[in-house]
């Protein structure tokens, strides 16, 4: 835009041009792709490192693969779901909150495991198909009483959290009772004294960097691809059902190919689920803490109903020779762009 204003000092009027310009927008374009571009980078060092730290633990502590990728990776690649929720919470931005939970669930199964399993077709865990996939559901089906009144209020969260830890100490108590019918007790290491305990420290330590990488490329993917979002005019609801949910869901995604091209298929399914249980129990517990969360009439009729709907899918999908073979990566990711495409034709 061109304005005229006039010089007293000297005496003759000069034209000024304004900020808003296409130079300045393709600038703004640029250091968001850029943006996109280091958080991709982030996200792959972050998954490595956690998935490398996490099979070491497993393996030093005498704890299965499955049952780290089922808490503490699902919770480090859980991390960027549950900063964008606090943020979100605290902008009074919940449709981006809870689009974003919603939408995540639903990549995490549909995308993730769809597209991992095409990749590279998965083993899945006796453990997981018999308790943890069953969890997953329980906990999405116990979603719903709790915003039948159109919102997730603080007793809501004080809920979720509460299933969240007797989740967590039901993983760590049923591992102790399968390792020890397998005779693999937790303390097989306990000769290496101090040099256990070091690398210990080292491993949580990686485990550690590796979810500050995830959280920070998850945060940086997000910023990045919500700028592109805007300016196509795409509404915040759609914003955190499509770009948002993906964005956070990538950490899942690399960490989920990583562990499959480690031969650690048990991580990546592992993480899947427990992930999903996160997103349900501490993303909506916290971010209910922090505000009140109103809840769309949408959510009731068309994104819980879809999670729930994915869920049972990729129950049956699991059990069928205890693996997730490509034709069946195929059927979850055609689900779960159905599902998009339903709910999107609501929005």
């Amino acid at each position: 835009m061109v304005a005229e204003r006039s010089d007293r000092e000297h005496g003759y009027t000069r034209r000024s041009v304004e900020v808003d310009r296409p130079e300045a927008r393709l600038s703004d374009l640029f250091w968001n792709i850029l943006l996109l571009i280091g958080g991709f980078g982030a996200l792959w060092f972050g998954a490595e490192w956690l998935v490398r730290g996490a099979a070491r633990i497993a393996t030093d502590m005498g704890i299965s693969p499955v049952v780290i990728g089922l808490t503490l990776v699902s919770l480090g690649t859980s991390a960027p779901e549950l900063v964008v929720g606090i943020v979100a919470a605290l902008d009074d931005r919940t449709g981006l909150l809870i689009g974003n939970v919603m939408g995540s669930n639903l990549a995490n199964i549909g995308l993730i495991l769809g597209a991992t399993a095409v990749i590279r077709p998965l083993a899945v865990a006796d453990r997981v198909i018999s308790r943890d996939v069953p969890i997953m559901v329980l906990v999405t089906i116990f979603v719903f009483p709790l915003v039948l009144d159109n919102a997730v209020v603080v007793g809501d969260g004080l809920i979720l959290l509460g299933v969240l830890v007797v989740y967590v100490a039901f993983t760590f108590r049923t591992a102790d009772e399968d390792l020890s019918q397998l005779g693999q007790g937790a303390d097989a290491d306990s000769g290496e004294g101090e040099d256990a305990a070091h690398g210990l420290l080292l491993n949580l330590g990686l485990v550690a960097a590796g979810a500050v990488g995830l959280a920070l490329g998850g945060q940086a993917i997000v910023k990045g691809a919500s700028f592109l979002a805007s300016e196509l005019g795409a509404s915040e609801e759609l914003i955190g059902l499509t770009v948002v949910a993906v964005g956070t869901s990538l950490p899942e995604l690399v960490t989920a190919v990583v562990a499959a091209a480690r031969q650690q298929a048990d991580i990546a399914v592992g993480n899947i689920v427990g992930s999903n249980i996160f997103n349900l129990t501490a993303v909506l517990g916290v971010s209910a803490l922090v505000s009140e969360l109103p809840v769309d009439s949408s959510i009731l009729t068309r994104q819980l109903p879809a999670v729930l709907a994915i869920s049972l899918l990729v129950w049956p999908i699991t059990a069928s020779a205890s693996r997730v073979r490509r034709s069946e990566g195929v059927l979850l990711l055609v689900a779960y762009f159905g599902f998009m495409i339903w709910i999107g034709f609501a929005s």
